[in-house]
């Protein structure tokens, strides 16, 4: 665990937003430039076959010491942080030995992370607590998944006496815009299965995430002077907020949770004459997925009905639920389940509220459920990792090996 800390509070001083509006692969050239420092890394601690792609993935293989046949496993995790808070500067502060109450993450600004807030802070008494300055996040998310699986390798190389199967680990950009398993070569990868290093709170396993969708709409208004403007203006923006209000008010993010999905409105940009709204569309049950993307249809059809075709639809599915892929291979995650409770950690399984690289990568041939980091509150300011969490995943990882190796 010596290099534990030190390699993630390296990584995170790299910035590696990735961007939505990018057409390039990956759509920053930061992730690159972490790919090849990556690599360069992977290369120093004795992995082989150390490769990164024209399109930023990286890959590289712990060759198995053992003689009898086991299978081959992946760990995956991503480089690139969310474009909803700068990843830029990135500032960590480390508070030991945390007695609750409140963290002054920025007294200028009179930033606070407050257990009145976020009261999952009262399971961290005792522990040591990585957090952000309060300017940026932290890039936790995905940057301590990748410290743990370069940690673990970097333990079972020096430590040959422990006997594994052979271990690919892959590190993938562009996961938080939903692209991370787009040009992910599976056959390249050649495991049996995989985990995703990509969850929250120590204790986290995960095989169910959302179905997922996005939609844009775009609104021709008609613009005209307001004072000559009865019968004749449609005011795009009034159309937006309309379409907004047909669809089910307690059906968002801020009044969901467990299974429920929801419609989130992500972007609006809007004038008289133009308006472009996007959201993101989330289920985790199929019938439910399709109900919500039929509602929205409705609707639209409905106004451009009502103000004469001035709606354009567009909607585009993300990911889908993993359970199904997973379900036939459970065996996957009662591995992971042992492997925590061998080390003192107490599963939480329950279905994530999101997506990992995972969810498109069973669906591609890899099952491939996720585990904890010991990260919590991701893509913003609040977010932390606790050291314990970040040590117990690493210690999750070695016996999950273990346990395969058997």
């Amino acid at each position: 665990m010596t290099n534990l800390v030190d390699r993630f509070l390296k990584y995170v001083k790299f910035e590696t937003t990735s961007n939505e509006s990018s057409t390039s692969v990956p759509s920053t050239d930061s992730q690159m430039r972490f790919a090849e420092i990556l690599a360069d890394e992977l290369n120093a601690i004795g992995l082989t076959n150390v490769t990164v792609d024209n399109n930023g993935y990286v890959m590289a293989t712990l060759p198995a010491n053992i003689a009898k046949k086991v299978p081959t496993i992946g760990f995956i995790a991503h480089m690139d942080t969310s474009p909803d808070m700068s990843g830029a500067n990135v500032k960590p502060n480390i508070i030991r030995d945390y007695q609750g109450g409140d963290i002054v993450l920025n007294e200028e600004k009179n930033i606070i992370l407050s257990p009145k807030d976020f009261p999952e802070l009262h399971n961290h008494i005792g522990m040591d607590l990585i957090t952000t300055d309060g300017t940026t996040l932290l890039g936790a998310d995905n940057k301590a998944g990748i410290a743990e699986i370069v940690t673990a390798m970097e333990y079972l190389i020096n430590n040959p006496e422990i006997p594994h199967g052979t271990i690919k680990i892959g590190f993938t950009p562009d996961e938080e815009i939903g692209r991370g398993a787009d040009y992910f070569d599976v056959e390249k990868f050649n495991a049996e299965f995989a985990y995703t290093v990509d969850g929250g709170p120590i204790g986290e396993l995960e095989y169910e995430n959302f179905n997922a969708a996005g939609a844009r709409i775009s609104i021709q208004g008609r613009n005209v002077h307001p004072g000559s403007a009865k019968n004749k203006m449609i005011n795009s923006i009034k159309v937006a907020m309309e379409l907004n209000s047909m669809l089910p008010v307690n059906e968002a993010p801020e009044s969901t949770e467990g299974y429920e999905g929801f419609y989130h409105i992500v972007y609006f940009d809007g004038s008289v004459e133009k308006t472009n709204i996007s959201y993101i569309i989330r289920d985790h049950d199929k019938n439910k997925f399709e109900s919500k993307k039929k509602l929205l249809t409705s609707a639209v059809d409905f106004l451009n009905e009502k103000y004469g075709h001035i709606l354009e639809l567009e909607i585009k599915d993300s990911y889908y639920n993993m359970k199904d892929k997973i379900e036939p291979v459970m065996h996957v995650v009662e591995i992971a389940k042992k492997a925590m409770e061998e080390v003192g950690v107490t599963p939480i399984i329950k279905p994530i509220r999101g997506g990992t690289d995972g969810a498109r990568l069973s669906y591609m041939g890899l099952p491939c459920p996720n585990i904890f980091t010991g990260g919590l509150n991701f893509h913003g300011k609040f977010e932390y990792v606790s050291i314990q969490g970040m040590e117990k995943a690493v210690e999750t990882i070695l016996k999950i090996i273990e346990l395969v190796a058997q």
